[in-house]
């Protein structure tokens, strides 16, 4: 089979897609599969490339000089990339499958996955309206409310109101807690938590809009929810099936981007200490959530279990990260699937979804 596999990207997430990238890079069969590389850089660019893993993980494949300018035409009939030569003249390169390693904007957001179905190109992971829903947090949050399974407390605030009045908005945020701290403040799309703060006080809630408001125009405003973070991995289509239950363990106050990939500190588990009883029920909540949003393929789901034993939803992730410190392929390497044949489940599901709606 020739799979593409796409990295990078114009999003805050975009060095996570590369060293994520290197991993399904690394773990793919070279038996089963021609493997070719997409790089998207942070302007937007498409290049293909034979860059080593060290260049893609560091940024340096871009400046490749065998990189080749490539676009994913939207017509049907090619089913693949038109690759460039130097002097502009276009060749076709055909591609069964696509597996779009990319995080945040354009690759959770329905975007990657709209262009993939005007070209007929079977991709792993969720259609365009699942994206779209699971990457904005606020409609997320709407539709996992139909299961029935319990959220934090929230309000959302809105970039053109907060212009005209930043103020009014923060002191709305505060009425729909009741004045109550902490607060945990982050942009609405946008994953990895990037632009996310924990607020202690009023002045501190103001900060973190502000800083919300630089990745988003729509800020979510959490209880904090006091407990464990734990993490549950879902794979399937229309049968998904729930991986064991992970923890975060975070070497900071809360699990920021630096605290996920910058901090050693910060370490992830497999939880083997709570009842067996409250493991399958968040697996059962886990499936829940993945299908009331619609997913396809792959998702993780992630909970906190408060300190009065609660399980409460927080977000769902469709493409999680393929990192070495990555949750979702850790449990599934932990059910007995390590990534080689992770990649294999992924790629047959995929194929199984383009075939419905081919």
């Amino acid at each position: 089979m020739e799979i593409a596999v796409i990295f990078g990207g114009k999003s805050p997430e975009h060095e996570v897609s590369r060293h994520s990238a290197v991993n399904v890079l690394k773990a793919l069969d070279k038996d089963k599969y021609n493997v070719c590389r997409v790089g998207i850089t942070k302007e937007g660019r498409w290049y293909m490339t034979e860059a080593g893993y060290e260049a893609i993980a560091d940024g340096s494949w871009e400046k490749d000089p065998e990189n080749r300018q490539v676009v994913f035409p939207h017509d049907p009939v090619v089913h693949g990339l038109l690759v460039f030569d130097s002097e502009d003249r276009a060749e076709t390169k055909h591609i069964d499958c696509v597996i779009p390693v990319l995080h945040g904007a354009h690759g959770e957001d329905g975007d990657i996955q709209g262009l993939m179905e005007l070209a007929e190109i079977p991709y792993v992971g969720s259609g365009v309206a699942a994206m779209a829903n699971s990457m904005d947090k606020t409609i997320t949050k709407v539709l996992a409310a139909t299961t029935g399974v319990r959220q934090a407390k929230h309000c959302v605030l809105q970039y053109h109101s907060y212009k005209e009045d930043p103020e009014g908005e923060v002191m709305n945020a505060l009425t729909a807690h009741n004045g109550k701290f902490p607060l945990f403040v982050k942009p609405s799309s946008v994953g990895s938590s990037v632009g996310a703060s924990k607020a202690k006080d009023a002045e501190s809630l103001r900060k973190a809009v502000a800083e919300a408001f630089k990745y988003d125009t729509k800020v979510l405003v959490e209880e904090a929810i006091v407990g464990r973070e734990i993490e549950c991995a879902v794979l399937g289509n229309y049968d998904p099936k729930a991986s064991r239950v992970g923890e975060i363990l975070a070497g900071e106050e809360f699990y920021t981007y630096d605290a996920k990939y910058n901090n050693p500190k910060s370490t992830t588990r497999v939880v083997d200490d709570l009842p067996e009883e409250t493991i399958n029920r968040i697996r059962e909540y886990a499936v829940a959530i993945y299908k009331a949003m619609d997913c396809r393929g792959l998702a993780r789901v992630d909970f906190f279990y408060s300190n009065e034993g609660e399980i409460v939803f927080n977000e769902i992730n469709t493409l999680p990260g393929f990192t070495n410190i990555s949750m979702y392929p850790m449990l599934w390497e932990d059910m007995g699937l390590p990534q080689p044949q992770l990649l294999d489940s992924l790629i047959e599901l995929a194929m199984e979804e383009h075939s419905t709606w081919k």
